[in-house]
């Protein structure tokens, strides 16, 4: 059978010019700002014009352009090669190009007789995964491509996504002791309070529990960590503690901090920006005595080597549409959002 992996992520603007359209679909998808279409679609508008040139110089730093693209198709290559020639992986990106209608008609054109969607998103959230498949779903049927889909739901502790990043945590790590007793911050990008508590999203339940999986994996006892948000936005309360609040709290403790961005696994401007140059600033001028970044999983071994396992996971079991780890819901039961359930045949 011909099987279509498609790996997907948020995207972000290759280009200067692309900034605005990028920031437009952002904020014009229901599932970031939750209203209806003829109230959304104007305020997508004025945010994405407004902000755009306020964010262009983030994007200079970078290039002029968010490396996320060229991260995913690296991605791709190394997961094509670890699967070999029985599937063939295509890319997209939720709000930029290669989008889903884009990568359809590829998959379409290849003759594939089924699909398996793969995340680039450890962790659950009706913000980021379900959005793309219901953008998938909406472009799968307008070219008329019917064939059965799966989509992986998420692998927040998945024994080699952990593994990555704990190989990748333990140098910053060492390093970090040389200037005292380290604090971790795994520091994941914040949601609206609200969609976690009128959503049922698990995303923060996820990333808790990809944070304690990566604490135990790094084997050091008595480890002083915590789960921290970033990337906060808008006028709404985001879920807490803030990034930036537990930076400050380091600085007043003089505490050395090590920083795993555990809800990304590519770089792009939250990590090599916001993490990197503006958090840094401020630790360095707050006098913290080590600041270190864990590089994102990117195409660790570990880490592609997670993937191919989950898609062989997949293509071992047909149904249900929803696919969690180890086939078993990880979600509590309050977690409403969660797709993976009784209704998939699962418990």
């Amino acid at each position: 059978m011909k099987t279509a992996v498609v790996i997907y992520n948020l995207g972000g603007p290759d280009k200067r010019e692309a900034i605005q359209p990028f920031l437009y679909n952002l904020f014009n998808d229901p599932a970031i700002i939750d209203l209806p279409g003829w109230l959304r679609t104007p305020l997508a508008w004025l945010i994405s014009t407004t902000r755009a040139p306020k964010v262009a110089p983030q994007y200079d730093i970078m290039g002029g352009g968010s490396p996320i693209q060229k991260n995913t198709l690296a991605q791709t290559e190394a997961l094509q090669t670890a699967l070999g020639g029985e599937y063939k992986i295509f890319t997209a990106q939720r709000y930029w190009h290669p989008m889903a209608d884009e990568t359809v008609r590829q998959v379409k054109g290849w003759g594939a007789e089924r699909v398996i969607l793969l995340p680039l998103y450890p962790q659950f959230s009706t913000t980021t995964t379900s959005s793309f498949v219901r953008v998938w779903e909406q472009a799968a049927a307008a070219h008329g491509l019917n064939i059965p889909t799966q989509t992986i739901c998420c692998f927040p502790d998945a024994p080699g996504y952990v593994r990555a990043q704990a190989d990748l945590a333990w140098p910053v790590l060492a390093e970090a002791k040389k200037h005292g007793t380290p604090r971790i911050l795994f520091s994941a990008h914040g949601l609206p309070e609200k969609i976690v508590r009128d959503h049922g999203d698990p995303y923060c339940i996820q990333v808790q529990r990809s944070a304690a999986a990566i604490a135990a994996a790094l084997n050091e006892p008595g480890l002083d960590w915590l789960v921290t948000y970033q990337s906060r936005v808008g006028p709404l309360k985001w879920v807490e503690p803030y990034t930036i609040d537990e930076i400050h709290r380091a600085a007043e403790e003089k505490v050395p901090l090590v920083i795993i961005p555990l809800a990304f696994v590519s770089e792009h401007l939250e990590t090599l920006v916001e993490l990197d140059k503006e958090y840094g600033h401020i630790a360095a001028d707050q006098g913290i005595p080590f600041y270190g970044r864990v590089p994102t999983v990117s195409t660790h071994p570990a880490f592609i080597q997670e993937l191919r396992s989950l898609v062989l996971q997949v293509a071992a079991n047909p149904s249900p549409p929803y696919i969690p780890p180890q086939g078993r819901r990880i979600c509590p039961a309050h977690c409403d959002a969660c797709p993976c359930g009784s209704a998939n045949g699962l418990q």
